[in-house]
């Protein structure tokens, strides 16, 4: 079983195309939760395009008396504002990702020669706050062996390639599984947590949960887009139904 994380992202990236409260972030962490999703995600960037640390803050407000149930996790490059929105926010989790620059989301994890100091040192600040650590690497074994050497407690395979290679089949599906399952492994073997995300959707989310160590699985764009035709409570007891994370 794997927990789901829904991450809330675009709800803002429409409301912010509008300007005003709608659609309301804050709804739709809701319908969330009553549906049954026992995690929520926010990424704050810098230019506020989507998730402003006014949702970051609202959205704690709302998840505070269900915090036995529901893991709130915020994820982001670790600038100052970030740091000081999970600081006082206190979420279950933080995960660092990298940016580049114009980037419209994710493009990769952090390279295994990124320089560890000042990334340990927010590791060890973020444990002082109790909130978990987690790590956004591709599937290498030397990348998942600098977030180990970090001090992290999971971290999140970048699973792109494997949604295009699912969508190429054949040897292609077969090597990429083998490359998640060989990360997977080795990262549990390291004593690290597994969480997995980008371009996970409904398709190919059961074949990738077939891969061992998976703890939590965050997903947005499809699970939103899809909510548009079917509704977000539907689609949220959809990928429940896959993760058993209910």
């Amino acid at each position: 079983m794997a927990r789901l994380s829904v991450n809330v992202n675009k709800v803002a990236t429409l409301r912010n195309s509008r300007g005003g409260r709608q659609p309301s972030v804050v709804e739709a962490v809701e319908a969330c939760v009553t549906a049954g999703a026992p995690g929520i995600t926010v990424h704050p960037r810098a230019d506020e395009r989507h998730i402003r640390p006014s949702d970051v803050y609202e959205v704690a407000e709302v998840l505070e008396s269900l915090r036995d149930r529901v893991e709130y996790n915020i994820e982001g490059d670790p600038r100052p504002g970030l740091v000081e929105l999970v600081e006082r926010v206190k979420p279950h989790q933080c995960t660092l990702v990298p940016v580049r620059s114009g980037e419209l989301t994710s493009e990769a994890g952090w390279a295994a020669d990124t320089p560890k100091g000042e990334l340990a040192d927010l590791v060890t600040r973020f444990h002082e706050s109790d909130v978990r650590v987690s790590i956004f690497v591709d599937p290498e074994p030397s990348a998942i062996d600098w977030a180990a050497e970090l001090g992290a407690d999971r971290v999140e395979l970048y699973t792109e390639p494997y949604a295009r290679a699912f969508e190429q089949g054949g040897s292609e599906l077969d090597a990429s599984l083998e490359t998640y399952r060989t990360a997977a492994e080795h990262a549990a073997s390291s004593g690290l947590g597994v969480n997995a995300g980008h371009d996970l959707d409904l398709d190919n989310l059961p074949t990738f949960l077939s891969l061992p160590h998976i703890v939590e699985v965050s997903i947005g764009h499809a699970l939103m887009a899809r909510a548009m035709f079917v509704g977000l409570s539907t689609v949220v007891r959809e990928y429940l139904q896959i993760t058993g994370s209910r």
